[in-house]
């Protein structure tokens, strides 16, 4: 048989002889005689590596390295690919499967495909071997102290956990906290201007997380932005949930922010209070307002903003592949034994949805190159978990992610009044992600179809994260706008929206002010502390920073 003129004659003696000799010479250490080999290798596949060059993705980042060009990991990530395309691919074809576990099978498949790259070992990683090398192994040595702290800890180190101190140079707005349940602190800021809108403002941050994703360093803090802007602005802290939290449930979190602006309405003598509500504290402001509604009590919120929130969950996004009767049973059982869910479980759900960027990428750096860690405040936030009440996450998942009841009319309801967002006539600014793997834009976008009173929609680029903190002074990402009331999808939204560079947030910012308009001296009451509301600490105080 005719030999293929594409494939080397990689049996020919006189090749293996010249590699043989190779992987001894000059090697002093087993990395070093690792290398020549490699080096003898690539000689012997070089044309069978270029002949397959052209199907390399120019996009993935895993390979874009110049060592990656070496013929043996060339192939490696030629073959890698066409293993990854094909397993991906025959699980996207699989037949005589519900939408839901084809979802739930690429999910995994893709997830494992990940793990599997070349990239993510040592041995088979150019731009590790060569930094191996280069250090005498120092490299591995440290890669492995971080791993093995890493393991201790029960969770990824992705930032330099002695770069941020919280009140010192992250979560530094100036405050004081100036009310205290066994469930929140309610943070009031300092005015830094003479004048402030008389409608004050509260932020509800997700229980899930620490509130300071709002208040990072000074140049991104959406909470000093505000303040500097004239609003009063109050912040609940949610305590990361222990066992004395065990019987917690979604009425306490809706009763916690009814008490929360019925503490700041009465603190500051004023008829209402503008309402943020972000991720799922959002989902959780719906819920509010509706009963505020029902109760005929619509009014103490004058407008509501949503930060990458959901309502209706058909569209829900990968979380959905993380609700099944396994994921539920485990939940249940720390229900009954602990009454809270670790953090660390949510924090790798959270990284799993983006495994490249959050899991591999970071063990290639720390792990396998022995690179320290940044100094980066957003991924010292993402690291900082709170624990779940576990009854209440359950219940979450259940009734909301699964079986979507917050959207059917009295099919839910909370401190005895049925939910019924059809009630909700308050005005509403939403804004979603377009990149948002959490909250999908499509899934946001669906609080139209349930609030009856004036929406406005804003699409913001970017994701869950990055999408919201977006201050107007670094001039990143766009957001596009699309005011033609008869709009009645997210891809008609599109097609017909303008797009306008840079934040969103002075978009909001006058949204906000033609509600309210009318301005107060910045003095008495609006100073945490002097009035009805006496300080008990300065922000941020004791709950964010209870582990």
């Amino acid at each position: 048989m005719a030999d293929s003129p594409n494939i080397p004659p990689i049996m020919d003696p006189e090749q293996l002889a010249k590699m043989a000799e190779s992987f001894g010479a000059g090697a002093a250490d087993p990395l070093s005689a690792y290398k020549h080999a490699l080096d003898a290798w690539g000689e012997v596949l070089a044309p069978l590596a270029k002949a397959g060059h052209a199907k390399v993705n120019p996009k993935d980042r895993r390979f874009a390295a110049p060592q990656w060009e070496h013929p043996v990991f060339d192939l490696m990530r030629q073959g890698y690919q066409l293993m990854s395309d094909y397993m991906i691919g025959a699980a996207h074809e699989m037949e005589h499967l519900s939408k839901a576990d084809k979802a739930k099978l690429e999910f995994a498949v893709r997830n494992v495909v990940e793990a599997m790259s070349p990239a993510n070992s040592p041995l088979t990683n150019p731009v590790a071997l060569e930094k191996a090398i280069e250090t005498k192994g120092q490299s591995l040595m440290t890669g492995v102290s971080h791993m093995l702290a890493d393991m201790q800890r029960g969770q990824l180190t992705h930032t330099d956990p002695q770069a941020f101190r919280l009140g010192e140079n992250i979560a530094c707005t100036p405050g004081k906290v100036v009310h205290q349940t066994p469930l929140y602190q309610l943070l009031q800021y300092t005015p830094s201007t003479e004048k402030v809108f008389k409608t004050p403002l509260v932020i509800f941050p997700p229980w899930i997380n620490r509130f300071y994703i709002l208040d990072l360093t000074a140049e991104k803090s959406f909470i000093k932005w505000c303040v500097d802007q004239g609003i009063t602005v109050f912040v609940v802290s949610w305590k990361s949930a222990d066992a004395s939290m065990r019987d917690v449930i979604w009425d306490d979190y809706i009763a916690a922010q009814i008490d929360a602006i019925d503490t700041i309405r009465d603190a500051l003598d004023v008829d209402s209070v503008h309402a943020i509500g972000y991720c799922v504290a959002g989902t959780t402001l719906a819920a509010t307002l509706a009963i505020l509604a029902a109760r005929g009590e619509a009014d103490k919120v004058k407008s509501a903003t949503f930060f990458t929130a959901q309502v209706d969950f058909t569209r829900g996004g990968e979380l959905l592949n993380f609700i099944d009767e396994h994921q539920l049973k485990m939940i249940e059982s720390l229900a009954s034994q602990q009454g809270f869910l670790d953090g660390r479980y949510l924090a790798l759900t959270f990284n799993l949805l983006r495994g490249n960027d959050l899991i591999w990428s970071t063990i290639n750096k720390h792990y396998l190159l022995g690179e320290e860690y940044p100094a980066f405040d957003l991924l010292h936030w993402n690291g900082d978990v709170t624990n779940l009440p576990a009854k209440w996450h359950k219940d979450y998942l259940c009734d909301l992610y699964r079986d979507n009841k917050l959207v059917e009319p009295g099919e839910l309801s909370a401190l005895g009044t049925p939910i019924d967002l059809r009630k909700v006539t308050t005005p509403t600014y939403v804004q979603a992600g377009r990149e948002d793997h959490i909250a999908p834009a499509a899934s946001v976008w669906k609080i139209r179809d349930h609030f009856k009173g004036p929406v406005r929609f804003v699409l913001a680029g970017s994701g869950h994260i990055a999408g919201v903190v977006n201050p107007p002074a670094q001039g990143k990402y766009q957001y596009w706008l699309n005011e033609d009331p008869k709009v009645s999808s997210l891809d008609e939204y599109i097609e017909g929206a303008t797009e306008t560079k840079g934040s969103w947030w002075p978009d909001w910012l006058s949204w906000l002010s033609t509600q309210s308009p009318k301005q107060v001296a910045a003095k008495g009451a609006r100073q945490p502390g002097e009035g009805k509301l006496k300080a008990l600490e300065e922000a941020p105080g004791s709950y964010v920073k209870t582990r």
